[in-house]
């Protein structure tokens, strides 16, 4: 491999013109194709297999009618403190409301409270029931504004009125902060790692284009492959991140080549045959990792999955080929200003002062059990926080304590009980006498311990399917609720057994938890496909398997330390105010598996950089230290410098609105901060130095069996006469450390 990317890097940089043309052109047809295409369609949710979905698809067929997917609100109306809501004048006002919300724009029905007996039992709230023809997406402005000025009338005539659902909250969209602040820090990082304006220019010029071609592709397959918008949220923080990253590598190994005296159409060949296989093995990890969230079965998670894949890999294709090109242009101006007129070769100083990086490694060569015994015992005391994890999905019970919606939901679990903001909907279908049978079903759900009331069934006109409402004792996100669900369903199967008929339980309560179960369930698997695939990829990479096992290792660390900290932080509110955190609760269901899955891609890279120097130096014949040594002296600066820009790209994220996004921006920003700066700077250097020539150790049956894909470059030096004769290699002893 290396041999053919030194091609490929020395043919891209003699024909730089056209190949940077091409590149340019393919963002073109891009956003081209991204304009002309249909706009992309609305998020969807399903979760096929489970029995929420199973129920809904029901409902869609049996009910087509109930099934709309318009916007809702509910409006609560308490009446001023003493009187009642079912008096004369509270009733008046209440009614002249519904009627001003029924002449809204886009309102397709208003529920009177005092029909649809939705008054609580004290008499002092009510609540009406909002439809809207179109979706929340699509509702306008005036359709918005005409519900606030009706409730704000009601108010100003001593009514406390406070609204909820998805008609009320405004969408939120991801603004441009997030990228323009991890894009600004990374200059500054990259400015001072090379010095070189036109050096810090390459990665960020190359990544945007990167991102430029993913998330305009996105868009333009959009209405073809189901894509929605926020598919592209994920795309575009992986690729901005990678793409700077794998950039930087290759100019930074290009420099050192230029320091060795190669002259440019060399040093970028060398660059891309010995940088771009890391990144090309980096790279492939990250898709491992992102394309397995298709082991969950969720289309929204598979589809997130792919479309950043996708973007990871045009980032390797424009590393490979569009920065040789781009070196072409530049020549030794990607040098410090005072170092691009001196002779070839001098730039290499043997008395200058050794690197912070060297003198890092040489540090924990002297203390290596130490320097373990500190890193694993810090990041395991930063995950016990995980071992309170709790899952939901985010509902008006978690939003922001100030806002309209959140204040509707407690005014509704005050008047009319805990369980009244996640009421269950149980689905009762047979071919005939389903009135009967779901009566029978509703009595016996009733007797159930946990629920509050049961709603008369509801039946549709061909008689074959009938609804009804189930109300818990305990709230949407209840431990308690959970259960009920359960017990609901265990009861549904005996009682459709003598009915005849089948009983579904769906809703958002239900949803919620068919959702969690199935992440849960997901986990496993999940993590031994992706920690398996990339086990053997980084046994091709490092010849060893020790080194793996480690990097394995050090990525569960890492990970369960971010959990940790994404636990203190969004569910027991620990620094809630500096992260931006207006209610802390339960984490989103989703987070630990997509931060595991987009983490373990990521940190393989920091340890394929930062080790594939450290091998590339043991096979051309330096010990073991020596080896460690050499590879934080050439890539820890780097290391941390893409580090430091990952993270600052990362935490851009945090100032989002989302809640699914600022979690996931913080949760991979300390991930990374873990990774990088703890388990790849300290444990990785203090593990080798334990294990000396072991780390290195692999069977001659199993190293005739792999490929060997070069990675390190040996093939390649040979063939161009400087390398020097690695030390024999035995599978039969095990050298301790430091020989």
């Amino acid at each position: 491999m290396a041999t053919f990317l030194y091609k490929l890097g020395r043919f891209a940089f003699r024909r730089r013109r056209y190949v940077a043309l091409l590149w340019v052109v393919a963002l073109a047809g891009a956003i081209f194709a991204s304009s002309a295409a249909p706009a992309p369609p609305e998020d969807s949710f399903s979760m096929p297999g489970t029995e929420s979905q199973k129920a809904l698809d029901l409902l869609e067929k049996r009910f087509p009618d109930a099934s709309a997917d318009g916007a809702s609100a509910r409006v609560v109306i308490r009446a001023p403190k003493g009187e009642k809501i079912t008096s004369a004048k509270p009733k008046a006002e209440v009614e002249k409301l519904v009627a001003a919300i029924g002449k809204g724009p886009q309102v397709s029905s208003v529920d009177d409270p005092y029909k649809a007996q939705t008054v609580s039992k004290d008499g002092s709230t009510a609540y009406a029931s909002v439809t809207y023809k179109v979706a929340a997406t699509e509702l306008t402005d005036k359709a918005r504004d005409a519900l606030t000025d009706a409730t704000d009338t009601t108010r100003d005539a001593g009514f406390t009125v406070e609204t909820g659902g998805d008609a009320v909250m405004a969408e939120q969209e991801m603004g441009s902060s997030a990228e323009l602040i991890g894009i600004a820090i990374s200059a500054v990082v990259l400015i001072l790692t090379f010095g070189s304006l036109i050096a810090a220019g390459m990665p960020l010029l190359t990544a945007l284009i990167g991102v430029g071609i993913g998330i305009s592709s996105i868009a333009a397959l959009g209405s073809v492959l189901d894509l929605s918008a926020t598919t592209s949220t994920l795309a575009m923080m992986i690729g901005l991140a990678v793409g700077i990253d794998y950039a930087l590598f290759i100019v930074s190994r290009y420099r050192a080549e230029i320091a060795e005296g190669r002259e440019p159409e060399e040093a970028a060949g060398r660059a891309a045959g010995t940088a771009g296989s890391a990144v090309v093995f980096a790279g492939l990890t990250v898709v491992v990792a992102l394309s397995g969230l298709a082991i969950v079965n969720i289309p929204i998670l598979t589809k997130m999955g792919l479309a950043a894949a996708g973007t990871v890999v045009i980032a390797v294709l424009i590393a490979l080929t569009m920065i040789p090109a781009l070196l072409g242009f530049a020549g030794r101006k990607v040098l410090r200003r005072k170092d691009r007129k001196k002779p070839a070769g001098s730039l290499l100083d043997p008395h200058a002062k050794p690197k912070l990086g060297t003198r890092w490694a040489r540090f924990v060569l002297r203390h290596p059990l130490s320097v373990l015994l500190v890193a694993v015992l810090g990041l395991g005391a930063v995950a016990v926080p995980a071992a309170s994890l709790e899952l939901g999905l985010p509902d008006e019970g978690t939003s922001a304590p100030d806002t309209t919606q959140r204040k509707a939901y407690d005014m509704l679990s005050d008047s009319f009980g805990a369980g009244f903001n996640g009421p269950l909907m149980v689905t009762v279908s047979k071919d005939s006498g389903v009135a009967a049978a779901a009566k029978t079903v509703g009595d016996s759900i009733g007797k159930i311990d946990g629920v509050a009331t049961v709603t008369p069934a509801q039946a549709n006109k061909a008689g074959d399917t009938a609804i009804m409402n189930v109300v818990p004792k305990t709230g949407p996100s209840d431990h308690e609720t959970e259960e009920l669900v359960k017990s609901i369903r265990s009861t549904a199967d005996g009682i459709g057994s003598d009915t005849g008929s089948e009983i579904l339980v769906t809703g958002q309560t239900a949803m919620t938890i068919d959702f969690s179960q199935t992440l849960d369930d997901a986990l496993l698997p999940y993590l031994g496909l992706v920690v398996g695939l990339a086990f053997l990829l980084l046994m091709l990479v490092f010849r060893s398997i020790l080194v793996p096992l480690k990097a394995a290792l050090g990525f569960l660390l890492s990970v369960a330390a971010a959990l940790g900290a994404v636990v203190a932080v969004f569910q027991w509110g620990w620094l809630a105010d500096i992260v931006g955190v207006d209610q802390p609760g339960p984490i989103m269901s989703m987070m630990p598996i997509f931060m595991i899955g987009v983490v373990f891609g990521l940190a393989m890279d920091y340890e394929v950089f930062l080790v594939t120097r450290m091998r590339e130096a043991y096979v051309h014949g330096a010990r073991p230290g020596e080896s460690v040594v050499t590879g934080f002296t050439h890539g820890g600066r780097v290391v941390a410098a893409a580090a430091i820009i990952m993270i600052s790209v990362f935490s851009g994220f945090i100032m989002e609105n989302d809640d699914m996004i600022k979690m996931m921006g913080f949760g991979l920003a300390i991930a990374v901060l873990f990774d990088a700066f703890v388990v790849r700077m300290a444990i990785v250097p203090a593990v080798l130095a334990l294990l000396g020539k072991s780390a290195w150790w692999l069977p001659r049956w199993l190293d005739k069996l792999l490929p060997n894909v070069d990675v390190e470059g040996e093939k390649l030096h040979k063939n161009l006469g400087d390398t020097g004769a690695p030390e024999a290699e035995t599978d039969r002893e095990l050298a301790p450390a430091g020989r």
